[in-house]
């Protein structure tokens, strides 16, 4: 089977995720939140032989693949096809709390080259953009059916693009004649909305757009905080987690989520006492975030923009989810 994706921070997972001390030497449990095709399983199963892991993934096809490639672990390797923030919210009884716990928020190069599912404006595929086909809209039915205010916001807010009015306006103006169905057709409208100076910087125009209706399409930021959240809750005290982000988006919930989680107390300043416990729930083991090397980026150009962050969890934070304090949002 041909491997298209290559995994980003591979050896810097394996060091800070590493299962430590006697207590797992035998019995540690992982799970990967983000399975894609197996590369971060497949290197901690190689290195780790007493390790088990548990991989979910939204994407039936790309599952599929890690299976194939998994085989070889047996019943070391166990698969949930479902989305991570459902699983983590309803956690299996008859599993035992996680000791490891990764996410790699990325999108896998799989998506991008072989789904067929309109995530790359380099190929003329039909806008779909679903991680999991049970999902209720694609991308051409929030380009077909928004209104320009409504598509020029998302934009915005799940990009940051800067011409996100100007796209917006031209998206509605096409539509106007025939609906907008496939990826080229967009990347196209995109390209001839912007000025002729922002086609030729670093990124292509529609970059930014693609990947607000990616995120759109698969309530990407809505379902990473519930994740972050339900996750901590039953990693098992002592455990380690571990966070991969792309863009700044991601990175500022994981970042103000963990930053929260290590804080002694977290109480708005208006409460006349603290009500949160008190004390710090986790250790961030990562004080800058991980950035890949020159080396890894040379080699893997998509991980340029990666960064790792890993706390090792110290207590239960139940009481501070509860109470909507602990943070994990925008």
């Amino acid at each position: 089977m041909e491997i298209v994706h290559t995994p980003v921070l591979l050896k810097e997972c394996l060091q800070y995720l590493s299962p430590e001390g006697e207590k797992y030497a035998d019995n540690a449990f992982m799970i990967d939140s983000t399975l894609g095709e197996g590369g971060h399983s497949n290197a901690f199963l190689s290195k780790f032989p007493n390790l088990r892991i548990m991989g979910l993934d939204a994407d039936s096809s790309i599952q599929a693949r890690a299976k194939e490639r998994l085989a070889c672990f047996g019943d070391r390797m166990k698969f949930f096809n479902g989305w991570f923030n459902d699983f983590y919210e309803n956690y299996p009884s008859d599993l035992p709390m996680p000791h490891l716990i990764l996410f790699d928020l990325g999108i896998s190069v799989y998506h991008y080259e072989k789904s067929g599912r309109g995530f790359s404006f380099m190929h003329d595929e039909q806008l779909d953009m679903r991680l999991n086909s049970n999902a209720e809209k694609t991308a051409a039915d929030l380009v077909n059916t928004m209104n320009e205010k409504e598509l020029a916001d998302m934009i915005y807010l799940y990009s940051e693009e800067k011409y996100s009015r100007r796209i917006a306006s031209a998206i509605v103006s096409a539509r106007s004649g025939n609906k907008i169905c496939s990826s080229k057709e967009l990347a196209d409208i995109i390209y001839n909305a912007v000025p002729a100076k922002y086609r030729h910087e670093k990124i292509h125009p529609a970059t930014r757009t693609f990947q607000a209706l990616r995120i759109a399409v698969n309530s990407e930021l809505h379902r990473l905080p519930e994740a972050l959240k339900a996750a901590f809750d039953v990693l098992e005290t002592g455990g380690k987690m571990g966070v991969i982000t792309f863009h700044s988006l991601e990175d500022r919930i994981v970042k103000n989520y963990f930053r929260n989680l290590v804080k002694v107390c977290v109480c708005p300043p208006e409460y006349p006492e603290c009500v949160c416990g008190g004390k710090p729930c986790a250790e961030l083991l990562t004080r800058k975030p991980v950035s890949p090397s020159q080396e890894e980026i040379d080699a893997n150009s998509p991980s340029r923009s990666s960064k790792l962050r890993v706390i090792r969890k110290l207590c239960d934070a139940k009481l501070r989810h509860k109470m909507g304090i602990a943070g994990a949002g925008l």
